[in-house]
């Protein structure tokens, strides 16, 4: 497949020091490794080797023997899926003291780094996240929005030309060998019943009791399988916005998939018609993954919110505090489709209202922005709206 540059550029970030970057299985990070790090990095370890893992394992003071051999210094390595063996982590840190090597430290999950409580380089490293594609670098390949509700987004799902096996080999293999990886279950089935219910409440506020009771386990194990998906960036929380003042709001977060293509699979769905409900919450779910790329990708300080009330006014997203976002699928918009950003106008804690929908011309009424959904994202990933 013809590599697609992906819109993260971690180069710059490693030129002023060592960078962790974690991203679920599958989304391309070793392929971009190879196109756009290899160029600039001495020396890549990738610990898929069964046989460099064993001897890492074996032995966590050869990479400083290796890198003390070849005489490094003030350069680039690269160590891939690097919470296979934690203990490197020691000697991470003392080269980077010593040589002044940079390293970037890949993986797909953060969680079994933090859980044995290894030496994360005292806050030497930058952390950043990677995520499947995003509009901005499908442009040029000809984004069809269709296809990315169908397959997804993870590379080899979109481009494929029947993803339905793909798609459940990646939910019911991968996910599970996810979980066992973590240590957190030996009971698969019941994590594949949580993951089925999660994913028919994603994008709705969380209920943990709720999803406990349809998944037939503890309150406790489905906090726990959620914070799971969270740490391995399977899934994201979405806090609410509280800082309303005419009207009481709800703090009960939200919570989204990474993937479209994985939870249209988790729930059997053949296909998203855009006649159903199913389509409005795909395009609102597609919206929150470009935010949430967008912020890891260029300012991750950047903070996401929804709103709700508890008389029932909601926006979709805050961006930063400063723009309200609402998602609608029509291609027609009226007044109705206002309710929720009006009421936070009454608010005048915004610089800017915003209603994303598939209308065709951007327009402006009462002060609200109406976008298409298109001008919108390239607005975004142009930097229109907040500068870095």
């Amino acid at each position: 497949m013809l590599y697609i540059p992906r819109y993260l550029k971690i180069a710059p970030l490693l030129s002023k020091g060592t960078v962790f970057l974690f991203g679920p299985r599958q989304t391309g990070k070793s392929t971009y490794i190879r196109h756009e790090i290899l160029p600039i990095a001495v020396k890549t370890y990738s610990l898929l080797d069964h046989g460099l893992l064993h001897r890492f394992k074996a032995d966590p003071t050869r990479l400083r023997q290796e890198v003390e051999a070849e005489g490094w210094r003030d350069c680039v390595i690269v160590i891939d899926e690097v919470q296979k063996c934690p203990e490197l982590l020691d000697e991470v840190h003392h080269l980077i003291e010593e040589r002044g090597i940079r390293f970037l430290l890949t993986g797909s999950s953060a969680r079994s780094l933090k859980r044995t409580g290894v030496n994360l380089l005292g806050g030497r490293g930058r952390d950043r996240a990677f995520h499947p594609f995003v509009y901005k670098e499908l442009i040029d390949s000809g984004f069809s929005l269709n296809q990315a509700m169908k397959n997804g987004l993870i590379p080899n799902h979109y481009f494929a030309d029947d993803a339905d096996d793909l798609l459940q080999s990646y939910v019911s293999r991968y996910l599970a060998e996810e979980i066992i990886a973590e240590g957190a279950s030996r009971n698969i089935p019941a994590f594949s019943r949580f993951l089925e219910v999660a994913a028919a409440c994603n994008s709705q506020q969380l209920d943990y009791t709720s999803v406990a009771s349809d998944a037939g386990v503890s309150r406790q194990t489905v906090q726990n399988y959620f914070q799971i998906l969270k740490d391995t960036l399977l899934g994201y929380e979405l806090p609410a916005w509280v800082g309303s003042t005419k009207r009481k709001a709800m703090a009960t977060p939200k919570f989204y998939f990474f993937d479209m293509g994985v939870v249209r699979a988790l729930r059997r769905l053949e296909s998203i018609s855009e006649a159903s409900k199913d389509f409005g919450d795909f395009f609102e779910h597609f919206l929150f993954l470009e935010l949430r790329a967008w912020i890891d990708y260029t300012m991750p300080s950047r903070t996401l919110h929804y709103w709700r009330s508890t008389s029932a006014f909601e926006v979709d997203f805050i961006l930063d505090s400063k723009i309200a976002i609402e998602v609608k699928s029509t291609q027609q918009v009226s007044q109705k489709h206002f309710k929720g950003l009006k009421a936070l106008q009454e608010e005048g804690a915004f610089e800017k209202y915003i209603l994303v929908c598939r209308e065709k011309e951007k327009r402006l009424v009462d002060g609200l922005y109406i976008y298409p959904w298109e001008v919108f994202l390239k607005e975004l990933w142009g930097g229109k709206f907040l500068s870095r």
